[in-house]
């Protein structure tokens, strides 16, 4: 089993793959990941996080932060998303994760198409690039796992709403937990959290 993911934009350049995770849940955090990776680096497994197994996403996991040249993952809260919108957010915490790498990479690679840029580093903003991009879907891999950890660990506090299953994406086990149980500290109130914004109580 191979992949065909691309080793980097340009040769010889030390790039950092840059992705988020929770962009469209309806409680917790948004995080993001800055990976930068070995130019000769190759795991057969490595894809977009959204095509792994949970199993296949936590070896991958232990590979990238043992293998990485530098890694790094981030956080914004769901107060903080409301403040500032989730596009927002999720770039603010692209810039966090980024800042928080032990090395300075010479370009960063962002998966999507909507970028502020970063103080002294050029970026190129990629279409799919979790697809397409190993350092990318590294990126993809940590920030994925990193919330999906969170958010089984607040799952024990509000078990009612089912986090351990659906991550807070908005699935009607997680709707029915909002419609029967109201709102917690955790949900992102900018967020359509039911279908019809019926009155919601807050816990």
């Amino acid at each position: 089993m191979t992949n065909s993911l691309l080793p980097y934009l340009i040769s010889g350049r030390i790039e950092a793959g840059c992705d988020e995770a929770g962009r469209g849940c309806l409680a917790g955090p948004v995080f993001a990941a800055a990976v930068i990776l070995p130019e000769d680096f190759f795991h057969p497994l490595l894809d977009d996080s959204k095509k792994l197994s949970e199993k296949k996403r936590i070896i991958l996991r232990e590979v990238i932060e043992k293998e990485a040249i530098a890694w790094a993952v981030a956080e914004v809260s769901p107060k903080e998303i409301d403040e500032i919108n989730i596009l927002n957010a999720s770039i603010l915490a692209m810039h966090k994760a980024v800042q928080a790498l032990s090395h300075k990479p010479e370009a960063l690679l962002i998966d999507g198409h909507r970028f502020k840029p970063y103080p002294g580093i050029p970026h190129s903003c990629e279409i799919k690039g979790d697809g397409r991009f190993m350092s990318i879907a590294a990126a993809s891999v940590l920030a994925k796992t990193y919330r999906d950890d969170y958010m089984e660990k607040i799952h024990h506090e509000y078990p009612m709403y089912s986090w351990n299953r659906n991550k807070a994406y908005p699935t009607k086990l997680h709707r029915a937990g909002i419609l029967a149980h109201g709102v917690t500290k955790y949900h992102r109130m900018s967020f359509r959290l039911l279908d019809d914004q019926i009155e919601i109580p807050f816990i």
